[in-house]
C-alpha cells in the first residue's frame, strides 16, 4: 500500500513540474534540491522526506496536505446505489442523492435532485465562485434562475453555466421533477 502511494506521489510531482513547463534544472534552482535527487524522486526510486516535500510544495504553491490528498487512494470506480447518500428536506419538498461524491483526486461530482410539485429552492450564493454546473432534466419541468436569467427546462434539456450569484430551482408543474447536476470545480 505504501509503495502504491509513493508511486502516485512520484507521478503527481512529475506532472506538477511538467504542467509548469519546468525542467529538472528549473525545479532544482527553485528548491535547492539536486537535479539527480529530483529525477530519482519522480521516477519513484526514492521516497521523499518531509523536508523535501516541504521544499517542493513551496515551489508549487501547494500545501503538503493538498498534495497528499491529491494522491490518496483512487476513489472506487463504482459507487453502488446503496452507498449513495440521500437527504430529504420535507419542508421544501426536495430530495438530494449524491450519485458520485467528491474526492480529493477528482474535480467533478454528480447529484440527482427531485423537487415535489410547487417546490421552490433558493441559494443566495455559490459555495465556490465560478463553479461549473450542468443541469440535465431527466423527467418533468424545471424552472432554474441563474442570477437574473430564468430558464424553463423540460425533459431532456440541459443547462450549462458557471455559478457566480444566486440561483433558484423551482418545479412549476403538477408532477415531481427529477434532474441531474454535474458539478465541476474551477
Amino acid at each position: 500500500m505504501r509503495e502504491a502511494l509513493d508511486d502516485r506521489l512520484a507521478a503527481r510531482l512529475a506532472a506538477l513540474r511538467v504542467q509548469r513547463d519546468w525542467s529538472l534544472d528549473d525545479l532544482a534552482g527553485r528548491t535547492g534540491v539536486s537535479r539527480s535527487t529530483l529525477s530519482r524522486l519522480e521516477r519513484g526510486e526514492i521516497s521523499p522526506t518531509a523536508s523535501l516535500l516541504g521544499k517542493l510544495c513551496t515551489a508549487y504553491g501547494w500545501t503538503m496536505s493538498r498534495l497528499l490528498a491529491d494522491v490518496e487512494a483512487a476513489p472506487p470506480p463504482v459507487v453502488r446505489a446503496g452507498d449513495q447518500s440521500v437527504w430529504r428536506d420535507d419542508a421544501s419538498g426536495f430530495t438530494r442523492r449524491v450519485v458520485s461524491p467528491p474526492h480529493a483526486g477528482l474535480r467533478g461530482e454528480l447529484i440527482e435532485g427531485v423537487l415535489d410539485p410547487g417546490a421552490d429552492i433558493r441559494y443566495d450564493a455559490p459555495p465556490v465562485a465560478g463553479l461549473e454546473q450542468h443541469v440535465w432534466v431527466l423527467a418533468g419541468a424545471l424552472q432554474l434562475t441563474d442570477g437574473d436569467t430564468t430558464h424553463d427546462l423540460e425533459t431532456g434539456d440541459c443547462l450549462r453555466f458557471r455559478l457566480w450569484g444566486p440561483t433558484r430551482f423551482r418545479n412549476p408543474g403538477s408532477e415531481p421533477v427529477r434532474y441531474a447536476v454535474v458539478v465541476v470545480l474551477p
